[in-house]
Parts: C-alpha cells; structure tokens; sequence
C-alpha cells in the first residue's frame, strides 16, 4: 500500500512554522481587537451564488480556481476562495444589517485550485478585517491602518510599501472603461488569449494581468486617475490626507485594480520584495455595491485580507515569549511527587516540560533540546529536605527552593 501523503497543495502545520502561523494569526486578532473589530466564522463552504456574480464571472477564480460539487442533496456548493463575500453574506442573513457600523475580523482556511508553488497553496490561511456601513474616507484609513499596525507589531513593516489607488465610482468607472477598451482595442493583435476575452466583458482586470505582453502595454493605458469625477477624486484625495496624517507610508499605483469585481474606490496592497513573485502580502479595498449583488440593501463596506502562509515565510519564526522549564525527577517517589508539582507550575500559567523516562542524562539531554532555561532537579535527598534543585541551564549555575515555594518563586 502506497504511503499517505497530503493532497497535493496542502500540507501539514506543526513545529516552528506552525508557532510562526499561529502568532501571526494571534497577534492579527489581538490587534485588530483593539480597533473594535469582534471575530466571525463563516462557513467554509457556501452556495456558489455568493461568490460568482461578486467576484466577477470573468476572474480567474470563478473561471478557474473555486471548488464547487453538488451534494449527496443536490446544492451547488463551493469551498470558499476568500472570506469577504461569506461576511456580507452573513450580515445579509442574520439582520445584522440594522446593526451598523459592524466590524468583524475572520482568521481560517479558504479554497483554490491553482498550481501549487511557494507562499501558495490549494488550501491557505487568511486573516481579514470588514468595516461594513460607513461611506466615509475615514473608514478606509481605519482599516488600511489596523493592517499596518499589524505587521509593525510583528515587526515585518521596514521591507513592505503600500501600494494605493483609485477603482472610483460607477460614473468614473464608466467613463474610464470606454477609453480602455478604445486602447486595447488599438492593440488585440498584442493581446494574451485571456485578456481578448476580458476585453469584451471586464477590461479593467487585463490591468491586473500576470502576461508579460499583456503588461508591456500598461505604461502607455489611459490612467485610472485622469478620469476621476469630484465625487470620486474627494474620497480618493480624503483617504491620502487622512494616511498622510497618520504618518503612514504609501505610493500611488495606477495599476492596481485588485482582482474581484466588487472593487470601489480605495483599493491597496502591502507589498514585499522578499518573497520573489509572490509580493502581495495584504490586499483589499472599499466595496460598496456587494451587499446589494448578494441580495441585501445598498450597504458601503471596505476591508482587507492578508495570506498568513506569506506573512509566516516573511516572519521566519514565532518569538519565544516563555522558555521552557524541565523538570527532571530521579526515583519513583520523585516521579509521583514531580507530577503534582508539574501541575501546579502549569496552573500559574508556567510553560513547562517532563519526559516520562530515562536517566538524569538523558531529561537533561531533553531539556537542552527544547531550550529550558531552567530545570528543576528532584532525588529523594530533595524530597527529604523538602527542597527542588534549581539549574540555571545556561551556565549550570545551582540552587536549593523549598518545594512549597517553588511555584510563586519561577512565577514571579
């Protein structure tokens, strides 16, 4: 029988790059939190109508890359590719639209079938935030602001810039589109296969294009920004100032149109140099018009989502913020009397590690392996005495604690 191995482009979390996705998701809430941002779970699979029309009949994800099976009762379903829409979709569905502004913050796995390759995979993890309600600029720079003090927290801010532009309203979308497909039209005979398709029904995603032939023709397309009407180039001028004034980094980019077609206005990327091709660690943007494509009520919203499987590969590690302690006990009377001591130490919140066997060699040898700073020594001559030896495991510096004082002593 042939070994089990993951589904190809999943795979396994544990050990250090599990701690580094776990404090990356931890320190996203904590944060987020502080902004007022309480925590939702959506399902993990949804009928396919909350994402298809939303993200754009076009976009590579519905035309390529969703998970979608009928069930054994005949629904037509898809394993979520992104958790925006699941969010509105939730709203919508459990009247929280009367309960507005809403602020959620979602960490879990989404869905796509796309060629596996580093810092990407079939099955990852991503964080978001949704600020739903507010039409205001203000909202955008509060979301776009809790992602940066997010990765300044993880300490990941000195190689990431954020990229900043304009999708505008329906107006200025409008107008713009007419002079782009006029563009692109001047050039099909220069056009990848998929873009001639998106010429005809979503020309502003061939901005969005991975094609090197389709991108040779970018310098040279008309500007998002040139056709901007008052409405929209307020808002956009108000989101700037209102970065500008948080002293929060950014550059304009006139080719940054996100990837879903229910992009508005404000629409960023958090972007690195030290991932290769897979720059784009958080991305998002205002979405006005979604609500009301899934069936609720013309309801604003701006929000972001960040891959944690990138985020990790940039951390590198998740700092240790409790070394642990061994404890080594030596004798079947030491053994007993360690173990209610292990307890009580990890009650007060102390990490704390025991092997089950072996010499005092070996626990040692064990917990040099884990990075104790401290091991707790206990024989029958401790028990006797009512004492614990305490080794520094660092220079093997030693020193007697009475038992019964121990917990409060490596607590403090």
């Amino acid at each position: 029988m042939a070994k089990l191995q993951p589904v190809k482009g999943t795979r396994d979390l544990f050990g250090k790059e599990g701690r580094a996705q776990h404090h990356v998701i931890n320190m996203a809430a904590r944060v987020s939190r502080s902004y007022g941002y309480d925590r939702i779970d959506t399902p993990m699979f949804e009928q396919v109508e909350v994402f298809n029309r939303p993200l754009g009949e076009t976009s590579d994800v519905v035309t390529k890359e969703m998970f979608d099976f009928q069930t054994k009762g005949g629904d037509h379903v898809v394993l979520r590719p992104e958790n925006t829409a699941g969010v509105v979709r939730a709203i919508i569905s459990n009247g929280l639209t009367h309960d507005l502004p809403g602020r959620y913050f979602y960490a879990g796995p989404q869905f796509r079938y796309e060629r596996p390759q580093a810092g990407r995979y079939r099955q990852f993890t991503q964080i978001g935030v949704e600020l739903v309600g507010p039409e205001q600029p203000a909202a955008d720079v509060d979301v776009i602001a809790c992602g940066w003090q997010i990765l300044a927290d993880l300490g990941l801010t000195e190689h990431i810039t954020v990229h900043l532009n304009t999708l505008g309203d329906t107006d200025s979308r409008n107008a713009y589109r007419s002079e782009l497909v006029a563009y692109f039209q001047d050039h099909r005979d220069r056009l990848s296969e998929d873009s001639l398709t998106r010429l005809e029904k979503n020309p502003l995603r061939i901005l969005d294009s991975k094609d090197e032939g389709d991108r040779a023709l970018l310098p040279a397309a008309p500007k998002f920004v040139d056709h901007l009407n008052a409405l929209s180039q307020d808002h956009y001028a108000a989101v700037k100032a209102g970065l500008d004034n948080l002293g929060l980094p950014y550059q304009h980019d006139d080719n940054l149109v996100r990837g879903f077609d229910y992009y508005c206005h404000t629409a960023f990327e958090f972007i690195t140099t030290q991932l290769g091709a897979q720059g784009t660690v958080l991305g998002g943007g205002r979405y006005d018009g979604l609500a009301k494509l899934l069936g609720g009520p013309d309801m604003a919203g701006v929000g972001w989502a960040a891959g944690v499987d990138r985020l990790a590969m940039l951390l590198g590690s998740a700092p240790v913020d409790q070394a642990p302690i061994a404890v080594v006990p030596l004798g079947a009377e030491a053994e007993t009397r360690a173990q209610r001591l292990v307890f009580e130490m990890r009650a007060a919140g102390l990490l704390v590690d025991m092997n089950y066997s072996g010499n005092m060699k070996k626990r040692l040898t064990r917990a040099n392996k884990v990075q104790a700073a401290t091991a707790i020594i206990i024989g029958e001559d401790e028990i006797a005495a009512g004492v614990a030896l305490v080794r520094d495991m660092e220079d093997g510096a030693q020193r007697e604690v009475a038992l019964d004082q121990l917990v409060a002593e490596l607590s403090a």
